[in-house]
């Protein structure tokens, strides 16, 4: 078993509230990970008299949860408990600002004590990304590459700045440090240059803890906030990001939000929908409605009702006309739809938000469904190694199309090439003989790439069936790329 299961593991964590005229709903889920280290905070009603500010956060852990976990209980604590005034006012902006920055500083010195951290037995780090709500202010406070946007009059009125290794100043401070910047990762390694934990990469001689490798310093921003024009603000991970833009995003919730007042149904709906465009990291997402929010339109909702009606009938209509070929597979079902031109679909969502609608009708109409196996996310195996090393290749020809870097090209083509001399001994070997998928040690990988796996040093046939949702990736048959 590499980085990833054989299929997604997707049960959600859901949660909602409201106070301080606002509400809020949050959604988790494992995916395709073989471990959960997301971790969330959402508290309405601060202490230390602060009752009418609130605090929200997603921390995305690699190389294990403890320290996500650990901030997740106590990162606010030590933001609140540094002696900094935290008032309303305009004048005690800065002051809010030098106490967030105390409170992560504070917080990864005193992680560093833990024992097994000091040790060396856990090597875990993590992201976080907040926003911190006076009456007047939104505080938005990032350290890694999960991000926070906030939804103003119809469009993205701010986002944070991931936190990347080949960032100039990022890059600066690394090598100032007597690091490099490979692959884009520190030390072709780590692939965020500012997070908690990390203890591995904060143990150069004679640098202080924001002159790191790794540096635990947030990046606080500041917005005056605006009663009529602000809408919501949505705080996710990485694994949210990777399939959809901010705009997206945003134009994705907000067309929920007028057909949908319950917040966690809109966070599951995120959830599901990053996961049918193929994202295979956790994916947390905390989302913020303020008082300006959407409100459920009546209008929007008879679309929305009119296209689920319109799906379903196009799903029964290509059961009922298979003809001798039988029943065709649910991802041919999907592909066949995503050739249509369907009016109304969710903005940022598109089909794959309404996966659900057509795999339920799907299952319903269609006899062979327990036979074909409860398959969420890839196919039956094959004799040339498996799902999870044909997830291995997927991951990596989606890094390689999202980022459309060449350093991808040496290490994609290298591992095509061991496919291909594989392929050959395998054919030679004949068909009596069944290939494996060597162990690619996956916490081992999670522990070196904090985002991102390298692909494996096996990789199975070409035929290999991809895994469900995943529509737009084919997965080549030679190993050449264009870059």
């Amino acid at each position: 078993m590499g980085a990833f299961l054989d299929k997604p593991k997707t049960e959600k964590h859901s949660a909602h509230g409201e106070g301080n005229g606002l509400r809020y709903g949050l959604s988790s889920m494992q995916g395709w990970r073989v471990e959960m280290e997301d971790a969330h905070t959402a508290v309405v009603g601060l202490p230390h008299g602060l009752t009418d500010w609130s605090f929200f956060a997603v921390y995305d852990g690699h190389a294990g949860s403890r320290v996500a976990n650990y901030c997740s209980g106590h990162l606010l604590e030590h933001i609140l408990s540094g002696g900094s005034d935290f008032g309303s006012g305009p004048c005690s902006v800065e002051g809010v600002k030098d106490g967030i920055r105390s409170g992560f500083l504070n917080i990864d010195e005193y992680m560093r004590s833990f024992s097994d951290l000091r040790q060396g037995l856990d090597r875990s780090g993590s992201t976080a990304v907040c926003v911190l709500l006076s009456p007047t202010h939104l505080y938005f406070i990032n350290c890694g590459d999960s991000r926070a946007v906030l939804s103003r009059a119809g469009k993205v009125g701010f986002s944070t700045q991931d936190h990347k290794p080949c960032n100039p100043l990022e890059k600066e401070r690394i090598q100032n440090a007597g690091g490099s910047v490979m692959i884009q990762r520190v030390n072709g390694s780590l692939a965020v240059s500012r997070a908690l934990g990390d203890y591995d990469y904060k143990c150069v001689d004679g640098k202080g803890p924001t002159e790191q490798l790794v540096s635990p310093e947030p990046e606080v921003c500041v917005l005056e906030r605006t009663v009529e024009g602000d809408e919501f603000v949505v705080l996710a991970c990485d694994g949210i990001w990777d399939v959809m833009s901010n705009e997206e995003l945003c134009e994705f919730v907000r067309s929920r939000l007028l057909v949908c007042d319950d917040l966690e149904k809109v966070c599951n709906s995120v959830v599901d929908t990053c996961l049918h465009k193929g994202s295979r990291d956790n994916m947390s997402v905390v989302l913020v409605c303020l008082p300006g929010a959407p409100k459920v339109s009546e209008e929007a909702v008879k679309k929305e009702e009119e296209l689920d009606k319109y799906l379903e009938s196009r799903v029964e209509e290509l059961l009922a006309n298979c003809g001798e070929a039988g029943v065709p597979d649910l991802v041919s079902v999907l592909r066949s739809i995503a050739t249509e031109n369907i009016p109304n679909l969710p903005p940022g969502g598109g089909l794959p938000s309404k996966r659900s609608v057509i795999e339920a009708v799907y299952n319903k109409l269609n006899p062979h469904r327990e036979e074909e196996g409860a398959s969420a996310g890839g196919e039956e195996e094959n004799e040339e190694g498996g799902g999870s090393a044909a997830a291995h290749l997927l991951e990596a020809l989606r890094q390689f199309r999202l980022h459309h870097r060449g350093q991808y090209r040496a290490v994609l083509e290298e591992s095509l090439a061991t496919y291909s001399t594989q392929r050959g001994e395998s054919a030679a070997r004949g068909k009596g003989e069944q290939g494996t998928t060597p162990d690619n040690n996956g916490k081992a990988g999670r522990e070196q790439s904090a985002s991102h796996p390298s692909p494996p040093s096996s990789l199975p046939s070409p035929a290999t069936a991809k895994p469900e949702g995943i529509l737009d990736v084919p997965v080549p048959e030679t190993n050449s790329f264009s870059g």
